[in-house]
C-alpha cells in the first residue's frame, strides 16, 4: 500500500531539477503547494514528502519554509551518500540530520536515500551498510536504502551531464546490493540483518524485467519498506497505465513511498526530465490521479478497475 507521497526527487541537485530555469525554486515551490494540496484531497492519510534534498542544505529547507511550501507537506526527506558522492564522512549523519531539524523542528526528517557503492571494493560497501544502521536506525522514522539491483549499464543513469561527471557518473552502477546480472555482493548478508527496519529504495524503469525478482528478494529479506517511482514523464508512452497497474500490484503487500517527478518534454520548457513544468497545476493533477488511482481514501471508489 502507499504510505506516503514524495514531490520530485532532490529538487535542489542541478542533476534532476534545472536551476538556469527555476533559480530560486520558485516555480518549484509553487509546484509543492499545489501537489501538497491536491494528493491531501484525494486521500489526507497519505504523508506528503517534500522531495529528498541533496546535498543537505538547511538554507534550502528555509527557502522553502518562505515560499509556503511546507505548509503543503509532512515530512521533509535528506539523501546522502558520504562515501561516494558528497564532501562529508559518515560519522557525521546525526549532525546533517540534527541541522534540518533545527530549522524545521515540526516537520519529521526521513532519510530516502542513503547508500555506499562497491565501485571501489564490495568491502566499503559491506562497512557502509552496517554504520550507515548503527548512526541511523532509531535516530529517523524512515530509512530507504539505494538500492537493491545495480543499475545496468547499458541503461544509462538519469543524471543531467551523463559521462561528463567523471566517476562521480560511473558510480550509480555500483550502489545495488545484487549484480546487475543477479549475484549477490558480500552487503547483501549485512543489509539482511537490518531489512526490518532500513528499507529499500529501488527505481523500476518502464516495463521494467527486474520487477518480479525484487519482489522475491524483498521478501526473502524481508524488507518491509519500500520507496520507488511513477514517472509522469512515462505517464504518456503508450500502455503507460498497463505498467504502472502492474507495478503497483506487485508492490502492494510492502509500505510504498511513492516518488512523482520527471516533467515530459511537451510540458516544460527543456527537452528533459529536469526542466520545471509550465504549469504546476498539471503536475498536481498527475499527482492526484495517481493517488486516486492507487491510494484512495476509504470509501472512495477501487483503484486500478
Amino acid at each position: 500500500m502507499i504510505e506516503a507521497a514524495m514531490i520530485w526527487n532532490e529538487p535542489n541537485n542541478k542533476s534532476h531539477w534545472d536551476p538556469e530555469l527555476d533559480p530560486e525554486w520558485q516555480i518549484y515551490g509553487e509546484m509543492v503547494k499545489c501537489a501538497g494540496q491536491a494528493i491531501a484531497e484525494v486521500n489526507p492519510a497519505v504523508t506528503r514528502v517534500l522531495g529528498g534534498m541533496s546535498p543537505i542544505d538547511p538554507q534550502w529547507v528555509q527557502r522553502m519554509r518562505g515560499q509556503g511550501a511546507l505548509d503543503a507537506i509532512d515530512v521533509v526527506a535528506v539523501h546522502g551518500f558520504p562515501l561516494d558522492w558528497n564532501l562529508w564522512p559518515i560519522h557525521e549523519w546525526p549532525d546533517r540530520i540534527a541541522e534540518i531539524e533545527a530549522v524545521c523542528p515540526d516537520k519529521p526528517i526521513w532519510v530516502t536515500e542513503v547508500g555506499v557503492g562497491s565501485f571501489g571494493a564490495e568491502e566499503v560497501q559491506q562497512f557502509g551498510v552496517r554504520r550507515t544502521a548503527e548512526l541511523l536506525v532509531g535516530r529517523v522514522p524512515r530509512i530507504f536504502w539505494y538500492s537493491l539491483f545495480d543499475l545496468p549499464q547499458a541503461w544509462g543513469a538519469t543524471t543531467r551531464h551523463k559521462e561528463a561527471e567523471g566517476s562521480s557518473y560511473y558510480r550509480h552502477f555500483y550502489m545495488g546490493l545484487i549484480r546487475a546480472d543477479g549475484t549477490p555482493k558480500l552487503a547483501l548478508d549485512d543489509y539482511a540483518e537490518v531489512a526490518s527496519e532500513m528499507g529499500l529504495m529501488q527505481w523500476f524503469h518502464f516495463d521494467d524485467p527486474r520487477l518480479d525478482d525484487a519482489v522475491a528478494w524483498m521478501k526473502r529479506l524481508g524488507v518491509r519498506h519500500l520507496r520507488t517511482g511513477l514517472s509522469w514523464a512515462d505517464s504518456f508512452r503508450p500502455n503507460a497505465i498497463e505498467w504502472f497497474d502492474r507495478q503497483m500490484d506487485a508492490l502492494a503487500e510492502f509500505e510504498v513511498t511513492v516518488t512523482f517527478c520527471f516533467t515530459p518534454e511537451h510540458l516544460g520548457p527543456g527537452a528533459h526530465h529536469t526542466s520545471p513544468p509550465h504549469d504546476p497545476r498539471q503536475f498536481a493533477d498527475f499527482c492526484a490521479w495517481m493517488i486516486d488511482r492507487y491510494a484512495p481514501a476509504r470509501g472512495n471508489a477501487v483503484a486500478a478497475e
